[in-house]
């Protein structure tokens, strides 16, 4: 079986794979500092809680945009399971797809993966709107090609900039608005209708916009940890596929395999 790994700024994602059907996946929030013997101690728990053993674990792979947190990683894999440790981008687990940006280097392996898993899956054109500690919105073209995006700040980094700098307005849970409409009558609802309405506004406008500079249909699809708080909203998307990150490890690890 497979071990992926998808580390964010916010939350660490590990998933198990039999092939390329996920069975299961566990979370944890991102700590640089975290050794490889601390993350044996909560995994190997929660496996066996599940009724998997680190004998079942073939190899493993990772993405991260957090660089530090890569070495003890690389040690859990080789001290706990024995193997090697892919990772996304580098060597046998190149990319394999043309990154048409100004610094291709720049690009982050999240959304490098999220190109392969979405055009592995969709054909023709794509947006892919990633909802994590920042929201990403990104065009793939029909052959594979990521050919640049958007970065705009997540959903709760615009909710803490407003409570951080102001000294009256309280802490809210970001979530969908109850109430219909969006004139709010109570603090703690106006916060809410300019956070939520202001994000969904801003998703609508930039789409659009990404659609009339592309010139050809696309499909939007939607994921990250925060997609959820939209995928009710008509029109906004075609597809949500919360697991796209993990998906496009898993497959770039089965295409590593052959190499």
């Amino acid at each position: 079986m497979l071990l992926a790994i998808d580390v964010g700024n916010t939350n660490v994602v590990f998933a198990l794979y039999d092939g390329r059907e996920m069975k299961t996946r566990w979370r944890i929030a991102t700590d640089p500092r975290r050794t490889a013997d601390e993350f044996a101690v909560w995994l190997l728990q929660l496996m066996a809680i599940e009724g998997y053993t680190r004998d079942q674990i073939a190899g493993m792979i990772v993405s991260t945009v957090v660089p530090r947190a890569l070495h003890n990683l690389q040690v859990l894999a080789s001290k706990y399971f024995d193997t090697e440790l892919l990772v996304a981008g580098v060597d046998k687990a190149d990319y394999g797809i043309d990154v048409d940006v100004d610094s291709p280097k720049s690009l982050g392996a999240d959304r490098a993966v999220n190109a392969i898993g979405a055009h592995d899956k969709f054909p023709g054109d794509l947006i892919v709107v990633d909802f994590g500690t920042a929201t990403t919105i990104d065009h793939i073209d029909a052959r594979g090609a990521y050919k640049g995006g958007i970065i705009a700040p997540g959903i709760n980094l615009s909710l803490d900039a407003l409570v951080g700098n102001t000294a009256k307005l309280p802490r809210i849970a970001i979530a969908v608005p109850e109430k219909p409409g969006v004139i709010g009558t109570n603090t703690e609802d106006q916060m809410l209708i300019g956070v939520y309405w202001g994000y969904v506004a801003m998703i609508e406008g930039l789409i659009a916009r990404m659609r009339a500079q592309v010139g050809r249909p696309v499909t939007v699809v939607a994921t990250g940890g925060l997609a959820v708080l939209f995928d009710k909203q008509p029109g906004l998307f075609d597809v949500v596929e919360h697991d796209l990150t993990l998906n496009g490890l898993a497959l770039l690890a089965e295409r590593a395999a052959t190499r």
